[in-house]
């Protein structure tokens, strides 16, 4: 059976927002396994949710028969993107970056294979940044650029209005040459990332087209928003991070069990590989029936983090939680070090502070066993503070605590 054109997968599923040369991009995906590539900034020690659209894109794009290359970028994150925001980032270590670097690939090895056919191969561009002759790279690389040109892309147009450094307007040449290198290394011949990412991606191909006479493809896709306009995956704890002690397979399981009705389908299309003909089926209802949706979407993308095990685990325990089933309820030990309600919410991170959860509190936000607490002053009993006890914070989180003797 012939291999579909990653391109039609792709559109199909809705993850494409731009491109350049369509219909020679199509030809060539068409006709050969195209060795592509993905930065990934290595500025925290796990991957989290806004890289999952990307991973999941890679992968459509390996089983369609391409070379995935994922390329982190020690050397640019000594800079820092300017990319959609309006500060200077932070410049981070070696050190750090060498460690995050490390944590990475057993994460994208659960979307798309490192052995084998179109093996992913993973590079880090300070292997070559930080060996750069600046004169050397400004008269080969520089000289395609134009000033004028560059100004008007929009991640430069943000950091303008509170003062762009010239250590960050080297970004977009960087990002390029990195393209022009994989391309004389690997043969890479496409970038995708996210459309944030599109006159860096562009400002690639272009250099490639310009200095090898070869054709060069970018691609974007679009950013995992909610129906809202707003980057998925923050709670009020942080970001949802793949890595299951950042992040546990449950609170990873109910994140997707929560969203909002409108955001399942897009969810499912970009987030899990089940047909199209399914989703539809599954996410055509606005009443109660879009919560069997919700469970799949939770499910299936619980199973492609964490493990099919893992996901059973977090759907048991997450309907145990809704009905009351302690016996799968999810369970977290701890030394009491205050009686006081508040303190507990705080130790067991349900809270930020001591006001914000005297203000849960007395909201009525918070049960204990069966007991709605609201006195700010609240205590356990005795035999709580002994035996342990049920915690319901809100509709969604139920927690059973036992206590470490």
């Amino acid at each position: 059976m012939q291999k579909r054109n990653a391109l039609d997968v792709l559109r199909e599923r809705g993850f494409v927002k731009q491109t350049v040369f369509e219909e020679e991009l199509y030809k060539l995906l068409d006709t050969e396994s195209v060795p592509f590539y993905i930065g990934f900034d290595p500025t925290a020690d796990s991957l989290h949710v806004g890289h999952f659209l990307a991973l999941m894109a890679m992968s459509h794009l390996q089983k369609a028969g391409h070379k995935p290359i994922v390329l982190i970028g020690g050397g640019t994150a000594m800079i820092g993107d300017p990319s959609g925001r309006s500060d200077l980032r932070t410049m981070m270590t070696k050190e750090i970056i060498a460690h995050n670097c490390d944590c990475f690939k057993n994460q994208m090895s659960k979307f798309f294979s490192f052995e084998g056919e179109n093996a992913a191969v993973m590079v880090n561009n300070a292997d070559w940044l930080l060996k750069l002759n600046y004169v050397d790279f400004i008269r080969d690389i520089g000289v395609h650029f134009s000033v004028n040109k560059m100004l008007t892309a929009e991640c430069f147009k943000v950091r303008m209005e509170k003062g762009l450094t010239f250590l960050e307007f080297n970004y977009m040449l960087m990002q390029a040459y990195d393209f022009l290198v994989l391309c004389q290394k690997y043969g890479c011949r496409l970038q995708c990332g996210g459309d944030d990412q599109w006159s860096n991606i562009l400002a690639g191909a272009d250099l490639i087209r310009r200095k090898e006479s070869v054709p060069a493809f970018a691609m974007t896709f679009e950013l995992l928003t909610t129906s809202e306009g707003k980057k998925m995956g923050k709670t009020q704890k942080g970001a949802v991070w793949l890595d299951k002690n950042k992040t546990s397979p449950y609170e990873f399981y109910q994140y997707f069990r929560n969203i909002d009705d409108a955001d399942v389908n897009k969810c499912m299309r970009f987030l899990t590989f089940l047909e199209l003909d399914e989703i539809s089926a599954l996410t055509k209802y606005n009443d109660e029936r879009m919560n069997r949706a919700k469970e799949v979407l939770a499910f299936e993308v619980t199973k492609i983090v964490h493990g099919e095990e893992a996901a059973a685990q977090a759907e048991a325990q997450a309907r145990a939680a809704f009905g009351g089933d302690e016996s799968n309820m999810p369970s977290v030990e701890i030394s009491i070090e205050s009686p006081l309600v508040a303190d507990i919410l705080v130790q067991l991170k349900l809270s930020k502070s001591k006001g914000e959860a005297k203000r849960l509190i007395e909201g009525g936000g918070v049960v204990i066993d069966e007991d709605k607490i609201s006195a700010i002053d609240s205590e356990l009993s005795a035999s709580q503070r002994q035996n342990g006890f049920v915690l319901h914070k809100g509709k969604k989180i139920h927690i059973k605590v036992t206590v470490r003797s």
